[in-house]
């Protein structure tokens, strides 16, 4: 059985999130968020945020312990990028781009892989 989650305009961007998701892509839930708690960078604040959100979804739905799923897939969209213009040397105005993100994850119960 498996269950999603999903997080939208996510203020990171996709680049940055990529390294951190690939670290947890296949593991076991308890020990991505061990990872995800450790590794002090604020950008795994939204990843763990919707890893605990899609255990919760498991819970409720399936009354499935975290100790019996594992990540199956996640992976970081782009999302829209907020463009605005700073006055730089000359006269010019150059672009800034803010970038955002989606992230979506699968979660799949440890008995239904060995089907």
């Amino acid at each position: 059985m498996q269950f999603c989650a999903k997080a939208k305009y996510v203020r990171f961007s996709p680049y940055k999130i990529r390294p951190i998701v690939d670290v947890i892509r296949g593991k076991d839930v308890i020990s991505s968020l061990n990872w995800l708690t450790t590794h002090k960078v604020k950008r795994c604040d939204p990843v763990k945020k919707i890893l605990e959100s899609a255990v919760a979804n498991a819970k409720d739905v399936a009354n499935i312990e975290k100790e019996n799923l594992i990540v199956k897939q996640i992976f970081v969209d782009q999302g829209p990028t907020h463009k605005y213009f700073k006055p730089s040397a000359r006269g010019i105005a150059s672009v800034l781009r803010k970038r955002s993100c989606h992230i979506s994850i699968v979660l799949e119960s440890k008995n239904s892989k060995e089907d």
